[in-house]
């Protein structure tokens, strides 16, 4: 099996050395000429065995379009490319249609994992034909976590079910971080109760009912910095949330608390936030995404 993929940061770069820890050849691609294998898009088509397979990991919205754009001048009849970033899955019916005109097929992905994926492999939800899911079935594999396939993976419909998995998915993770950064907040806020915080949260990892690897990862930000001193209550947002609320509306589906964790990141770049510098935190940690340092 030999694959090529296309964007080398944090996730990019963990992926292709799984790959290659499982035995796949990698070819990868990247602006970076220090963690790029071949100087271009083309020489890494070239380098690729045809029928090839070509996943694209970069930022989502014209980035991606502009990628895919360009493997549909490239690739040939029969060639597969995976879209592995946080794509809107409306776009997926944009991309796969594009490629489609020249025959190549096309696959979205989902990918959840962060910067921890290498080690504990990564979660995928994916859309497309049952056909061109079977064949790349052993990247999938590879990629995955450790135990049941379906523990780790989800063949979840067709083109664009898989994005639209991990949209969902991105707007349940807003909602369970925001729960715990107001627990955080009004925990910090009875100082002349509470006596511990930290302690607190990490004494919830073992059989309480909100445990969690969130949880665990909060534990490791409160660890690092206690008071969480170091950084600003300032979180961005990537845009699933935004998505998954519009879902909600066009659907009629009432999504208060996935909304309210979407509000309370707008709120945090007015003021700054005991609550939001723990979904900063938990973001670092979970996905290597920067922070903004207190002043």
């Amino acid at each position: 099996m030999h694959i090529g993929i296309i964007g080398l940061g944090k996730m990019g770069a963990n992926m292709r050395d799984r790959l290659r820890a499982a035995g796949i050849d990698v070819t990868g691609y990247d602006r970076n000429p220090a963690l790029t294998d071949v100087p271009s898009t083309a020489a890494l088509v070239e380098a690729l065995p045809s029928p090839r397979l070509v996943w694209v990991m970069v930022p989502a919205g014209a980035i991606t379009t502009a990628v895919i754009t360009e493997l549909a001048g490239l690739l040939e009849e029969g060639d597969l490319v995976i879209d592995g970033g946080n794509s809107r899955f409306s776009d997926d019916f944009t991309h796969a249609a594009l490629l489609a005109k020249t025959g190549v097929n096309y696959i979205d992905a989902g990918v959840s994992g962060g910067v921890w994926g290498l080690h504990n492999g990564f979660g995928l939800m994916v859309g497309g034909a049952a056909d061109q899911v079977e064949r790349a079935m052993p990247v999938f594999d590879a990629l995955r976590p450790e135990g049941p396939r379906e523990e780790g993976f989800v063949h979840a419909g067709e083109v664009g079910a898989g994005h639209y998995a991990k949209m969902v998915h991105n707007g349940i993770e807003y909602a369970l971080m925001q729960s715990y950064a107001e627990g955080y907040e009004l925990l910090e806020k009875r100082d002349d109760l509470i006596k511990d915080v930290p302690g607190i949260f990490k004494a919830w990892q073992r059989g309480t009912v909100v445990r969690s690897w969130l949880l665990e990862l909060l534990v490791k930000a409160l660890d690092e910095d206690p008071d969480l001193g170091a950084i600003e209550g300032f979180v961005e947002d990537s845009g699933e949330g935004r998505w998954t609320i519009e879902e909600a509306i066009n659907n009629a589906v009432p999504v208060p608390t996935i909304s309210a964790a979407i509000f309370a990141r707008f709120v945090s770049r007015q003021d700054d936030s005991p609550a939001m510098k723990a979904v900063a935190a938990l973001r670092n940690q979970f996905g290597g995404h920067a922070v903004k340092k207190a002043d």
